[in-house]
């Protein structure tokens, strides 16, 4: 797909017009409310749905199909971040009320790192091909990687500063609470960060270490950095109003890491099969309309599955405490047990 600089130019002065609204509508500190979150929600998705659709009108079925299969796959693993978002926010305590203007400008500048990384990927892409053999390799190993994790069953772990954030905080200090809005305050006579500033850059920079996989994931889907960078604004820009809405259900997806796994391995396997063929070898390459269905029932029988997992244990959890509260009304009553 052929983009001009203009249109490069129009498409990145439209996204900041849109962050813009969006930050002007979330000024003021508030509690985001699930109606409101949900609103925003679609109208992130109804966006997506729209530049799709002049994907396909004006550039054909290829883009549009890359698009939303690129989109589709870049939202599903976003909400994997969530889980270490609602981590950073617990280790910071932050305010409910400033939890939105956090979530804003993190995802901001995780928007900002990953155009970074795009623009690498696509560089490094076009000047060596067997650099998709790195790329479905490593996708395979972390597709191994989460369901590995997922069997582990280990108890949830706490969130860890890295130490990019560590050597921020020493050099120029951390206030000892949250001052508002305010990113920067005076303290004994110097400058010094608030834990308003602090927590951002952490939701910032840990988003870089998921890009690590949905970078090469969303490459072995297309190789247009346009489609690329465009599927992953709209799936991050939406990601805010997406953590009040869904931020309690989290933990009844207790299937997702398995869902993520299927994907990145597939995509793993989609680009090994690409690298091949750019390297001569004659071997069946895999369309991007049969990578879409295969993303979006992986989705679905994930989500499906993880709500009748988390019903039946709930399930089980009530009983236990019913039998439980019977035993201990027995013991009281001096009745013999069961």
């Amino acid at each position: 797909m052929e983009v001009s600089t203009t249109l490069w130019v129009l498409t990145i002065v439209g996204l900041a017009a849109l962050i813009a609204v969006d930050f002007f509508i979330g000024r003021k500190p508030h509690d985001v409310s699930i109606k409101e979150a949900g609103i925003w929600t679609v109208v992130w998705i109804v966006l997506a749905v729209l530049f799709g659709l002049g994907l396909l009108v004006f550039s054909g079925g290829q883009p549009a199909g890359e698009f939303f299969a690129g989109f589709i796959t870049e939202k599903s693993l976003s909400v994997d971040n969530l889980f270490v978002f609602v981590l950073i926010m617990a280790k910071f305590s932050v305010p409910s009320q400033y939890q939105q203007r956090v979530l804003l400008v993190g995802v901001l500048i995780a928007l900002v790192l990953r155009a970074i990384f795009i623009a690498a990927g696509a560089a490094i892409i076009s000047s060596f091909a067997w650099v998709f053999y790195i790329f479905g390799a490593f996708l395979i190993y972390t597709a191994w990687k989460l369901i590995k994790e997922a069997r582990a069953d280990e108890p949830e772990e706490e969130y860890e500063e890295n130490k990019l954030l560590k050597a921020a905080e020493r050099r120029f200090g951390v206030a000892d609470r949250y001052h508002g809005t305010k990113l920067w305050i005076e303290q004994n006579g110097k400058r010094v960060m608030t834990p308003m500033l602090v927590v951002m850059l952490a939701i910032g920079t840990t988003d870089v270490l998921f890009a690590l996989d949905s970078i090469p994931a969303i490459f072995g889907l297309t190789q247009d950095p346009y489609i690329v960078f465009t599927a992953n604004a709209f799936a991050l820009m939406g990601l805010r109003q997406l953590y009040f809405l869904i931020g309690g259900l989290l933990k009844k997806l207790v299937h997702l890491s398995y869902g993520l796994s299927v994907i990145l391995g597939f995509i793993g396997v989609k680009l090994v099969l690409h690298a091949l063929h750019e390297s001569g070898v004659h071997v069946p390459e895999i369309s991007i309309p049969v990578s879409l269905g295969v993303i979006c029932a992986v989705l679905i029988v994930t989500t499906i599955t993880s709500l009748m997992a988390s019903k039946k244990q709930a399930a089980a959890e009530a009983a236990q405490k019913e039998t439980e509260v019977a035993s201990k009304e027995n013991i009281e009553a001096g009745r013999p047990q069961a």
